[in-house]
């Protein structure tokens, strides 16, 4: 696996690599530091009463996603990133310090997309797939994680999208049903 992943990332190092794209990939990796991009999304659609729904969620999934991929998974693979075993490789971003199984910036990206969907937000999924996406080979561009991580955190985070938005789901009901009046 590891033959594979190291030919897809050269591959990428020593074809896609270009002016802009050096610019451009580091941007929109930032987008997905510490799940921000979709934190902010998640607040903006708790503050928009008919997103509320959404964005209630969109915080369960990416909760979820924190405690599965950060707090459980990378620690307990423990997976050393590429850019430690091919040393000749420069870096366009300041390396990171943790581990890199699974890509946590592409597991939250696709939670987030995936916790869109199944809350029934077909417009609001979209451009966040486009996004999530990008936000994945960015990872790969700047040679950070292997491909089977982004794979994974993809579809981790796509299971943990459903897992959170069913739960919020049945929280959300729990409450509406303590509300009615008797």
């Amino acid at each position: 696996m590891q033959s594979f992943d190291f030919a897809v990332l050269n591959f990428i190092y020593y074809n896609f690599r270009c002016g802009i794209l050096d610019v451009l990939m580091p941007i929109v990796s930032a987008l997905g530091n510490d799940g921000m991009v979709w934190i902010v999304l998640a607040i903006v659609l708790l503050i928009i009463r008919r997103y509320r729904e959404a964005g209630v969620a969109l915080c369960f999934a990416l909760a979820l996603d924190l405690i599965v991929c950060n707090l459980v998974l990378k620690p307990l693979v423990g997976r050393i990133r590429p850019y430690d075993v091919n040393t000749a490789i420069q870096l366009l971003i300041t390396s990171p310090t943790d581990y890199s199984f699974p890509s946590g910036h592409t597991a939250a990206s696709f939670t987030a997309v995936s916790a869109l969907y199944f809350s029934h937000r077909k417009k609001l999924w979209k451009p966040a797939l486009v996004l999530a996406v990008l936000i994945a080979f960015s990872r790969l561009y700047l040679y950070v994680h292997y491909p089977s991580d982004v794979l994974a955190g993809a579809v981790i985070g796509t299971f943990i999208g459903y897992l959170g938005c069913r739960a919020a789901g049945a929280l959300l009901d729990l409450w509406k049903r303590r509300r009615k009046p008797k």
